[in-house]
């Protein structure tokens, strides 16, 4: 019995150093953006912005003030996507980032203190509660902010879904239809996806990826490891180098490593749009696939190559993306 009563109740998951149950105080005092994550397979089916109009009043009501809502897909989608809504919270003066991750069986609330850079959060233990599901998730969210006098004023009563304008958003303009020269004489650096060499501290809260134990992840990152080796053997006759630590861009090029090897995964539609491409008319584009390009670091552009490769499995893609550099 009290097996079945604890899968009910909500678990507080603290960041190291703060009492149960405290959020940031910039929280209490200053602007959030809230990113939803929201699996199209829970039910009550929902669209992400109904998940949003369902819980920004328990946001207020913990003493927040959320400003923006986005889809967390869309922010994550490229390392170039998510400088460019980092530039943009910057100007706005944002001082916190709230993730709504809505799953089959669980929804989960966290906030981080803003970064002010294109990393966004400090790291992925977070202050927040996950719950059997969205409305108990909310009102225990809310109850965190009780006991707190918040300093914010004149809180939007319905959520706001804003868009980045055109000045504010370069990484269109940063992707090249074309293959980067120079493979076969500097070497091509492979960041192990959930290493320290990949940045991308967002995705931790996609609804298909939170909750995964550290055992599962590193099972995950051998057989990528693995599966891209074979990959590389077979498709790609030049040096490469595996990067399981960050570096600097200066510490990579000194290694004489000039090329990262890139993985994106999203809604194909997103992720055509976002690397400047004329997205097809119809429904196929709405199935989630990977791409992978190449950044070349010295000048920060990125090759997304002559022809459209993205699949579903990302062996294939990644296949298909190392035949087409032979082109």
């Amino acid at each position: 019995m009290k097996y079945i009563l604890s899968l009910v109740f909500v678990f507080i998951f603290l960041h190291k150093g703060m009492g149960q149950g405290t959020l940031p105080e910039t929280f209490f005092d200053g602007k959030s953006i809230v990113m939803v994550s929201n699996d199209p397979s829970a039910r009550p089916a929902m669209e992400w912005k109904a998940l949003a109009d369902s819980v920004h009043s328990a946001l207020v009501e913990a003493g927040g003030d959320p400003v923006g809502y986005f889809e967390l897909e869309q922010v994550a989608i490229s390392d170039a996507v998510q400088a460019d809504y980092a530039n943009a919270f910057s100007s706005r003066l944002v001082k916190n980032i709230i993730f709504v991750t809505r799953q089959k069986n669980n929804t989960s609330i966290h906030v981080a203190p803003y970064t002010g850079n294109a990393q966004m959060i400090p790291s992925t233990s977070l202050i927040g509660i996950s719950g059997p599901d969205l409305q108990t998730a909310a009102k225990q969210f809310a109850s965190l902010g009780a006991n707190t006098r918040s300093k914010n004023l004149l809180v939007i009563d319905v959520p706001e879904f804003p868009n980045i304008g055109q000045n504010e958003t370069s990484s269109a303009q940063q992707f090249i239809a074309e293959n980067p020269l120079n493979l076969e004489v500097f070497k091509l650096g492979i960041p192990i996806e959930g290493s320290s060499a990949e940045s991308g501290l967002l995705s931790y809260f996609r609804y298909d990826m939170y909750g995964k134990s550290q055992a599962t992840i590193l099972a995950e990152q051998e057989a990528q490891k693995s599966g891209i080796e074979q990959i590389l053997k077979a498709e790609y006759p030049y040096a490469t180098e595996w990067l399981t630590e960050a570096k600097t861009d200066q510490e990579l090029i000194r290694d004489r490593v000039q090329f990262l090897l890139v993985k994106v995964e999203a809604r194909e539609a997103d992720m055509m749009k976002s690397m400047g491409l004329e997205v097809p008319s119809g429904d196929s584009t709405n199935r989630t696939v990977v791409k992978y390009y190449i950044k070349l670091i010295v000048r920060n552009e990125l090759y997304i190559g002559p022809e459209w490769d993205a699949d579903p499995d990302w062996q294939v893609a990644l296949r298909n993306f190392l035949r087409n550099l032979k082109k």
